[in-house]
């Protein structure tokens, strides 16, 4: 007899498609929360460290990308939506070097945006929208800033 799998929730599925990267598994990120359009992710210094004992700048630029590309598949995932999700552009600022683990959390650049993703991925089957990230540090500052755009196009 053969035993039905589990179905996975859209975090599970999220940690572990993030996992089955080896270059992102080698950051050992941590999905921590997702709310009202943001997700936040967690990674221990120690696995992003620099050789002036702070974290790496790749691992910071890459850990706001795969937050702001994790929260689009959680958002698509949530509405039934199946598309594979690129980055096309993005900029960033790093503003302060982090000497502790790194908090990641990313958002939607304007609200409004959620809304006309949906309506022209509906239509057009592929679209794009602006999503903001940044690195968070434990008194409250701001250590490193991300935009970047995503393309979302419909499978199938």
């Amino acid at each position: 007899m053969k035993m039905k799998s589990k179905p996975v929730s859209p975090l599970e599925g999220l940690a572990a498609h993030y996992l089955a990267m080896p270059p992102v598994a080698a950051m050992q990120p941590v999905i921590d929360e997702w709310q009202d359009g943001h997700l936040r992710l967690l990674a221990p210094l120690a696995a992003n460290v620099n050789d002036k004992g702070c974290a790496f700048g790749g691992s910071l630029c890459s850990l706001m990308t795969l937050a702001a590309w994790g929260l689009l598949d959680l958002e698509l995932s949530q509405q039934g939506i199946d598309a594979d999700i690129f980055v096309a552009d993005s900029r960033v600022r790093y503003l302060k070097p982090v000497f502790e683990d790194l908090q990641v959390e990313a958002c939607f650049d304007d609200a409004g945006e959620r809304v006309k993703l949906l309506d022209a991925l509906h239509k057009q089957g592929r679209a794009s929208i602006r999503l903001k990230a940044q690195t968070l540090l434990t008194d409250g500052g701001v250590a490193a800033t991300f935009v970047g755009r995503y393309v979302a196009i419909m499978r199938g």
